[in-house]
């Protein structure tokens, strides 16, 4: 959150003149950034996981070029690195890290994105949809044991009450899915699929935390160039290790064949992979900002969030069924995402209420110092 008390114990005369106005511009500005970082996770994850599906029902079968188009796009944000560089004298970048720390951090993160595509990739391919969503929302559970010894995050009644709705709102999903899908994959694709999945859930989470904790002990950033650099970079690292995968598979040799077999053209399949690598870029902005701004479990609960979403575009795009399962899930994930954002509010009428007393202290000791002049 952001440090409200130390900026009114830092300029005296703006908090004597009218400092609260100012505390409410910035809390509203808090508010309206963490809007446009959740916008952009929801859509983001919901468009690109719509492509994804509509690739596969139309053709498409190269699980390299599904996890490459999750990281290509990374030049797509390197005019906003530029766009919010900070000046050549500010702190910002006399406080830089060094280079050979920075290679480190971004390769081990960008390792793990490529890692955890590849393994979300293998468990959609080798899962029914149901199972798929049962296990990936055991990563908010994830999420919670990394940021409570990583992150020293703290568990109210309320984020706990988030936490749990969420978790029950994707596993409701299980059950409108068709279960006679299980029957048509074989044993050890089951096996590979489960394990694979559990691996890239517990994988995502951890890197969640390890994100918001180079934020606080290794970058120590408040410029939001910061997140551009992180999205490009980790990005970038993935996208050499997919595309070493994709050429040494021999599955490059089959991308023409594919765009030549797809159902909607070859101008739809081109459409579709450029639609669905946009559509991830923004959802690693807005992760990676809520990261910045709150923190690695804030980010995950609005992913969280986002699973019940794709089935009611499902049904507003693919025709599909809207049944009592699907309504009850997405009535659960907007509950629980309502009390996550309600202990927020509490954190700042709190933080409200330390300034108030820090005005109170700074008014009474000015107060006293004058009438020890006079």
């Amino acid at each position: 959150m952001l440090d409200i008390e130390r900026k009114y114990l830092t300029n005296t005369e703006t908090q004597l003149d009218g400092g609260g106005g100012s505390s409410k511009i910035i809390q509203y500005k808090w508010w309206i950034q963490i809007t446009i970082f959740t916008v952009f996770t929801l859509s983001g994850q919901s468009v690109g996981a719509m492509l994804g599906r509509l690739y596969f029902t139309k053709g498409g079968n190269s699980k390299w070029m599904t996890t490459l188009v999750q990281t290509v796009g990374f030049p797509l944000i390197i005019p906003f690195i530029f766009l919010f560089s900070p000046s050549k004298n500010s702190s910002e970048v006399t406080n830089k890290p060094s280079w050979s720390t920075l290679v480190i951090l971004y390769t081990t993160l960008g390792t793990f994105v490529a890692a955890d595509c590849m393994l979300y990739t293998f468990g959609l391919k080798f899962l029914p949809v149901s199972t798929y969503s049962l296990i990936c929302a055991s990563q908010l559970a994830f999420n919670a044991l990394f940021s409570y010894f990583l992150n020293g995050q703290k568990f109210t009644p309320f984020i706990a009450n988030s936490l749990v709705l969420l978790s029950f709102s994707s596993t409701l999903l299980v059950f409108q899915s068709n279960y006679e899908e299980t029957g048509k994959i074989s044993r050890n694709k089951y096996i590979v699929g489960f394990v694979c999945t559990v691996a890239a859930s517990a994988g995502y989470a951890l890197m969640l935390s390890l994100t918001q904790l180079a934020f606080q002990k290794i970058l120590k950033s408040t410029s939001y160039k910061v997140v551009f650099d992180m999205a490009v970079y980790q990005n970038m690292i993935a996208t050499i290790g997919i595309l070493m995968g994709l050429f040494a598979s021999g599955e490059w040799k089959k991308i023409k064949e594919e765009m030549m077999g797809f159902e909607s053209g070859r101008v739809s399949y081109i459409m579709n992979l450029v639609g669905t690598t946009i559509s991830w870029q923004v959802f690693s902005i807005g992760c990676v900002g809520l990261i910045f701004k709150v923190s690695s479990l804030f980010s995950n609960v609005i992913s969280t969030f986002g699973i019940p979403i794709v089935p009611v575009l499902a049904v507003m795009f693919f025709d599909e069924k809207m049944n009592g399962v699907k309504m009850i899930s997405m009535l659960l994930a907007i509950w629980g995402f309502l009390s996550y954002i309600y202990q927020h509010y509490l954190d700042d009428l709190k933080e409200k209420k330390s300034v108030k007393l820090v005005n109170h202290d700074l008014e009474v000791n000015l107060t006293e110092r004058s009438m020890i002049i006079q």
